[in-house]
């Protein structure tokens, strides 16, 4: 069992800000009452207690982490304590090996591989139960996905589905191929913050798919 972090006095979470629903997981942090910033320079970095690395194109990214000049602050602040989340594109960027490429931060002794589930046409919901995360069924959407293939010794998994691995933690990352930002659940954004040491909202309204308004987060493109 992966142990809880201690309680951080910072308190902030950042999202990275090159490319995927930034705003999506603003949103979810901001019904926590997480207080939450973008990330996009160097000093973005400072105090934070945690970062999420959002979906979108992992090559990609990876390119833009050297374009800004910010991966080496991100390792910085990892080495000083900082926990990170991947979302998709974000767990193939953390795990320490990926199928046909060079990792780029591997940081989780995971084995991935990218679009394991085909085209965009394969993309797909669904729901589970993952009992250290909620006591919930837990909504799960999954856009290209990877598919985690192996985990390490210090590596727990959350969730398995069928032949793979679908979200995993070590003491100081956590991965999921799916995309939480993206239903009505807050249950991971929650599960995040209490590693990061934070003490999220415990009376959020957790919105089925059929209530959830996707766009609430377009509120937050006025004030970010």
């Amino acid at each position: 069992m992966i142990a809880k972090s201690k309680k951080n006095n910072s308190g902030i979470i950042g999202i990275l800000d090159l490319q995927g629903g930034v705003y999506e997981h603003l949103d979810h942090l901001q019904r926590l009452g997480i207080a939450a910033r973008k990330v996009k320079r160097p000093p973005d970095f400072k105090n934070l207690a945690g970062l999420i690395i959002p979906g979108g194109e992992s090559s990609c990214i990876s390119r833009l982490l050297n374009i800004f000049e910010i991966k080496a602050p991100l390792l910085t602040a990892f080495g000083r304590g900082m926990k990170i989340w991947g979302t998709c594109a974000g767990a193939i960027l953390l795990a320490k090996h990926v199928v046909g490429e060079d990792s780029c931060l591997g940081l989780i002794d995971i084995k991935i591989e990218r679009n394991s589930f085909g085209s965009q046409l394969n993309s797909f919901k669904s729901e589970a139960m993952i009992p250290r995360v909620s006591a919930k069924p837990v909504p799960l959407t999954f856009i290209r996905a990877p598919k985690i293939l192996t985990a390490g010794k210090d590596v727990e998994v959350l969730l398995k589905v069928d032949d793979y691995i679908a979200a995993a933690e070590s003491a100081s990352v956590l991965v999921t191929v799916f995309h939480p930002e993206l239903t009505g659940s807050p249950a991971f954004h929650r599960y995040f913050a209490v590693k990061c040491g934070l003490n999220p909202a415990v009376n959020t309204k957790i919105y089925t798919d059929q209530e959830w308004n996707p766009c609430s987060w377009t509120r937050l493109a006025r004030n970010f």
